[in-house]
């Protein structure tokens, strides 16, 4: 393991992150619901505007997918992250539409040591998504396991 990559103690609560931003585009939009999510309002512009969300959106799942994609580009890749017991919420706020951008950013509310991992600490964040208007569009929350520089520090 490269121990010039983030350990644990690199994310102290209240550490933000930025992410992006992000341009969706309406070729990806369609390509990853023709595979995952094939329902009208994301395959086809006009099924989009006449539906409630008002023009082509990205599925949930893709907008999921893509804000996953920003973690890693921004802190993911470039730490010890041992991965992720799972997520406390995600909260889709509002559509994100063919052409949107997407930035935003990851907060750290609490990090302790796991017990039942000695090395390893549990870091919760925060993550809010928003589009090109500041429009709220994906609020989140999980925890990430990160290794610590050293066990004896556990």
């Amino acid at each position: 393991m490269n121990n010039q990559k983030l350990s644990y103690e690199d994310f102290p609560v209240g550490r933000s992150f930025p992410l992006g931003p992000v341009t969706v585009t309406a070729e990806e939009i369609i390509e990853f619901a023709t595979e995952f999510d094939p329902q009208p309002m994301h395959l086809d512009e006009a099924a989009g505007r006449a539906s409630i969300l008002g023009g082509l959106a990205a599925s949930g799942w893709h907008t999921s997918s893509i804000f996953m994609r920003m973690m890693i580009d921004s802190y993911i890749l470039q730490s010890r992250s041992e991965g992720a017991p799972g997520i406390d919420f995600m909260d889709w706020k509002k559509p994100v539409l063919a052409g949107d951008t997407l930035s935003g950013e990851s907060v750290v509310l609490d990090a302790r040591p796991m017990r039942s991992r000695p090395g390893i600490g549990i870091t919760k964040f925060r993550h809010e998504i928003r589009n090109q208007g500041g429009e709220l569009v994906v609020r989140a929350e999980n925890s990430v396991m990160i290794r610590m520089r050293s066990e004896a520090a556990a």
